[in-house]
C-alpha cells in the first residue's frame, strides 16, 4: 500500500475508534479515582452562618433535646416556632460529620414533609432548613436520593431557584446538584423540569461566590454522566454560559467549568465542534499553564478529548498553542496530570503528518521518551501509544528524523517485557512500523542493529513463549521477517 494511502486509513478508519476507546477506558479510570475527579455529591455540614450565635445554640439544644417523633410530629406543627425548631433539629442530625442517620430519617417519612415545607414562603427560614435536610439526604446512595425525587422535590427546589432569599436559593441550587449526581437518570430528571432557564435568569443576578460556585457545580453536574449522555439540546442551551464563566478567576468556579467542558467533550464529534464554536479552545488551553492542579486536570482532559476528534478539532487545538504548553505538562509532579498529557500528544500523534510536525517541532518527543524511560507505567503506556501513533502516520522522513534526534528505542523496548498485554502490543505494533518503513528506504539493516543493540531481539525472542497468542504471533513474524539467519 503506498504511504499515502496507508496514513489516510489508519485516519479514516483506525484513528477515532481507537482514540474514542481509549479516551472512555481513561474516562472509567479517573471515574474510580476520585481524588482526581471534582464530587458528584457534596454535604453541607457548615453551620448557618446567618444565625446569630444564640439563636444557633438554642437550635442545638432543641436538636438535642428533641427526639426523632417530637421532630416528626414537629414538622406540620401549626406553631411556625415548633415547625422551625424541628426542620432545624432534623438538618442538625443530618448535618452531622460522621455517620448522619439518613435511612432513619427516611424511614420515619421526614422527606416529605420537609418538600412539604419548602412551600412554606412566609417562613423563608424553615425553607432553608428543609432545604438543608433534603440536601444532605440526596447527597447519600442512590435509594436515598431517589426517596427526595420521588417526594416531587426537583419542581420546587427549580422554583426556589428564584427565591428572594439568597440563602434558600443557593440551598436549592446545592440541592439539585446533589440529585444530578447520581446519575444519568436523576440528571434527566432535573433537566426535565426546566432547570436550565432558571439557571440562565439566576446568572442575571449579583450572585455571592459561594452560591456561583455552586450553580457552577450544578452545570457539570448537568453535563455529565453517561449512558446516556447528556442530550446535544442541553449541551446547546448551556455552552455560552460555560464559555463565559471559563474566564472567571476563582480556581473552584473555573475547575468546575473546565469538568463540565471535560464531559461535553467526552462524546461524538457534534459537541466536541459546539465546544470548539463556542471558542472555548484558546481559553482551555491558555488554563494548561494554571498554577492549580484542580484546573489543570480537567483542562487538559478537555483538550485530550477534543483532539480524539476530526482533524479540524484537532487544529484548533493546535491553534490555540496547546502543544507547546504539553511540555510543561510532560514533566509535571504529579504522576496523573504527566499520564493526561502524554495521552493528549499521543492522540496528536495519531493523527495528519502535518500535526504530528507540530509534536517534532516543540520538542515533545524529547519529554515523551524520559517518561517512557522514568515515568510511572501508567504514564509510560500513553507514551509507548505516542511513538506508536507516530510511527504509524508519520511520513518516513519524519519517522527518520525522529529516530536520529531523540533515541526511544532503548525504553521503547523496555517496554515489551511489561506484564500489561495491551502494553506489548503496542510496542510490538510500533516495532513492525519501523521496519516497514526502513524497508521502504532500503534501511532494513541499519533499523535492525538498532533495534538489536537496544535490546529488542532478545525480547522479542522472549516473547515467543508468551502466553497470548496474538503476541506470540507478532514477535514471531518480526523475528522470522527481519532477523532470522539467512539460508545459505
Amino acid at each position: 500500500m503506498p504511504e499515502n494511502d496507508r496514513i489516510n486509513a489508519f485516519k479514516n478508519h483506525s484513528k477515532h475508534e481507537t482514540m474514542r476507546s481509549r479516551r472512555q477506558e481513561m474516562t472509567v479510570e479517573l471515574r474510580k479515582n476520585k481524588k482526581d475527579d471534582q464530587l458528584m455529591k457534596r454535604r453541607n455540614i457548615e453551620l448557618d452562618e446567618s444565625l446569630s450565635p444564640q439563636k444557633e445554640v438554642e437550635g442545638a439544644q432543641a436538636a438535642d433535646s428533641m427526639s426523632l417523633d417530637e421532630i416528626v410530629a414537629g414538622l406540620l406543627n401549626p406553631d411556625v416556632k415548633v415547625r422551625f425548631e424541628a426542620v432545624q433539629a432534623a438538618r442538625k442530625m443530618l448535618s452531622r460529620e460522621r455517620n448522619p442517620p439518613i435511612d432513619v430519617m427516611i424511614s420515619h417519612g421526614i422527606v416529605p414533609k420537609c418538600v412539604h415545607l419548602l412551600g412554606d414562603f412566609d417562613h423563608p427560614d424553615i425553607q432553608f432548613e428543609a432545604a438543608w435536610t433534603l440536601t444532605n439526604i440526596a447527597s447519600g446512595t442512590t435509594d436515598q436520593t431517589q426517596a427526595v425525587i420521588k417526594a416531587d422535590s426537583i419542581p420546587r427546589f427549580i422554583g426556589l431557584m428564584s427565591s428572594t432569599s439568597p440563602n434558600v436559593a443557593e440551598q436549592a441550587v446545592w440541592a439539585l446538584g446533589n440529585i444530578a449526581g447520581d446519575g444519568a437518570d436523576a440528571r434527566d430528571a432535573v433537566l426535565a423540569g426546566q432547570v436550565v432557564p432558571s439557571l440562565m435568569h439566576m446568572l442575571k443576578k449579583e450572585l455571592s461566590l459561594s452560591c456561583l460556585r455552586n450553580v457552577v457545580w450544578l452545570i457539570s453536574n448537568l453535563c455529565r454522566n453517561k449512558p446516556p449522555a447528556v442530550s446535544f439540546e442541553h449541551v446547546r442551551l448551556l455552552l455560552p454560559t460555560i464559555a463565559r464563566l471559563l474566564h472567571h478567576e476563582d480556581t473552584q468556579v473555573l475547575s468546575d467549568t473546565c469538568w463540565a467542558l471535560s464531559y461535553i467533550t467526552d462524546d461524538d464529534n457534534l459537541k466536541i465542534q459546539a465546544v470548539v464554536d463556542a471558542e472555548c479552545v484558546p481559553r482551555l488551553c491558555t488554563l494548561l499553564d494554571s498554577n492549580e492542579p484542580a484546573i489543570i486536570t480537567p483542562a487538559l482532559r478537555s483538550v485530550g478529548n477534543i483532539v480524539t476528534g476530526s482533524d479540524s478539532q484537532t487544529d484548533a487545538v493546535i491553534a490555540a498553542g496547546a502543544v507547546g504548553r504539553l511540555s510543561k505538562l510532560l514533566r509535571y509532579p504529579k504522576p496523573s496530570i504527566v499520564k493526561e498529557a502524554a495521552w493528549t500528544v499521543s492522540n496528536i500523534t495519531a493523527g495528519l503528518p502535518r500535526q504530528i510536525q507540530h509534536v517534532i517541532d516543540a520538542n515533545l518527543l524529547g519529554d515523551i521518551i524520559d517518561v517512557l524511560a522514568h515515568g510511572d507505567f501508567k504514564s509510560q503506556k500513553e507514551a509507548a501509544w505516542a511513538i506508536t501513533n507516530l510511527t504509524t502516520g508519520a511520513t518516513n522522513q519524519q519517522v527518520l528524523l525522529v529516530l536520529s534526534t531523540w533515541p526511544f528505542l532503548k525504553p521503547f523496548c523496555d517496554l515489551l517485557e511489561s506484564k500489561d498485554t495491551r502494553v506489548v502490543k503496542v510496542v510490538l505494533q510500533g516495532i513492525a512500523n519501523l521496519l516497514m518503513v526502513a524497508d521502504k528506504i532500503d534501511q532494513r539493516d541499519p533499523m535492525c542493529i538498532q533495534i538489536e543493540e537496544a535490546g529488542g531481539v532478545d525480547k522479542l525472542e522472549g516473547l515467543q513463549t508468551h502466553e497470548n497468542v496474538e503476541i506470540y504471533e507478532k514477535a514471531v513474524q518480526i523475528l522470522d521477517g527481519y532477523f532470522a539467519e539467512p539460508v545459505s
